[in-house]
Order: structure tokens, then sequence, then C-alpha cells
């Protein structure tokens, strides 16, 4: 999954994007507003976290502008202004969720995990297709019980499948949803990672549907997903 960060605090940004690395992300950094609009505006993230306090434009006004333009992202505001008129502002603007600084890493990766599944319409914490079970916050996923090796970028496209799984994804949303910014993007490399996912969880769990893309579906006789 893709996150765009925006926060403008050097420190506090390199301690995030290492925590949501490590927990599985594709992370892209905003440090002001006028970036972190043009970002929001024009790539496709899944969820974002967003610092009110921002050089340029303020985190309220980018906000009004994603939500204007019909971004429908999920957005967890980040500040550390705690009075109850800024949280109305930035929930009235269109935020989904809101965490005041400090906080412990752990509540903001917990509430970006439920942030997701909500935008999903997926009430379980634990994903699941069939035999084949991810639990995001362990970023550990089982087939028949029995765990899976994967890679990072194989985890990523796992975890991005079973968000849609039934549903048939384009190698292009993909890219745009497996990778951040800076990487050096090749629709051709999904074709690689989607061979070894297969002969990780069963060739048959993934189809390629000709011309557009593949889709993940439970195995016959599995029941579908919880």
């Amino acid at each position: 999954m893709r996150v765009l960060l925006v926060e403008d605090d050097a420190d506090l940004s390199r301690q995030l994007k290492q925590a949501l690395g490590d927990a599985g992300y594709a992370v892209d950094h905003a440090p002001d507003g006028e970036e972190a609009h043009f970002l929001g505006d024009t790539e496709p993230y899944d969820v974002v976290v967003l610092d009110l306090g921002l050089p340029k434009i303020d985190g309220v006004s980018v906000l009004e502008r994603w939500r204007r333009d019909g971004k429908t992202t999920p957005v967890l505001i980040l500040t550390a202004r705690g009075a109850w008129s800024d949280k109305v502002s930035g929930f009235d603007a269109g935020a989904d969720d809101y965490l005041t600084k400090p906080f412990h890493t752990e509540e903001l990766l917990a509430r970006l995990r439920a942030l997701l599944r909500r935008s999903a319409g997926i009430a379980s914490a634990t994903l699941s297709c069939g035999g084949l079970r991810l639990d995001p916050k362990a970023a550990r996923a089982t087939v028949n019980g029995e765990p899976l090796r994967l890679t990072s970028l194989e985890y990523r496209l796992l975890h991005y499948m079973m968000m849609h799984q039934g549903r048939v994804i384009s190698r292009t949303e993909l890219v745009e949803h497996l990778y951040d910014q800076d990487f050096d993007r090749d629709s051709n490399t999904i074709e690689v990672f989607i061979g070894r996912l297969r002969k990780k969880v069963g060739s048959e769990r993934i189809e390629t549907v000709r011309g557009l893309g593949y889709r993940l579906t439970p195995l016959a006789g599995e029941t579908e997903a919880a």
C-alpha cells in the first residue's frame, strides 16, 4: 500500500518514513503544503498522513482542495494542535481520523490499518482469501496455516491484491500502488513478482485476465474471504 506522508519536521519525517517502510508501505514524503497538494492531486495514494501546521499552504487548505477536486483518499490529520476547534476544522475539511502529537508510532500504524480496512469495506483485522491469510499488523501471511516467506515487494503485492480480491487489477495500478515516487517503475517487473507470488501461494489463486490484469480468488472449493 502506498502512503503520502506530509510533515515539515525533518527528524519526525525520517522516523515515520522508517516505521512506515518497515510496516510494508511505499512512502512518499512532502515537506510543505504546496508539494503535498501536487502529489495528492497527481499520484494515486491509498492513505495520507497530513500535518496541519505546514509551510506555504496549511494542511486544512490542502485537504479542502483535495476534497473539492473529488479526491476520496483516506486522510489522517497529524498535528501538535490539541484544541478542539482545530480538530473540528480538520474533520469539516474532510479528514477521516485525527492524531495529536506526541504519539506512539504503533497507534499511528493501527489507525492507518483501520482507515485502509474501512475504505476497502473490510471488517476483519486479518485479510483472508480461502486458505490464504494475511495479518497486516504482524506483516505475516500464511497458506493453509503454513507461513510464507515473502520479500518486501512480494508482501506489498499480496497485501494490495488481498485488499482488492475478486477484482481485476491492471499492471499499471499495481505499479502505482506498490512503488514510491522515486522508484524506477517498470510494469514489466510486475509479471516477475506475480510469477514469484504464484509459486508461493498457489498458481491457481492468481488469475491472469488477458489484456486487463490479474485477479486474486480462492481456490475451487474454498470459502470466500472472511
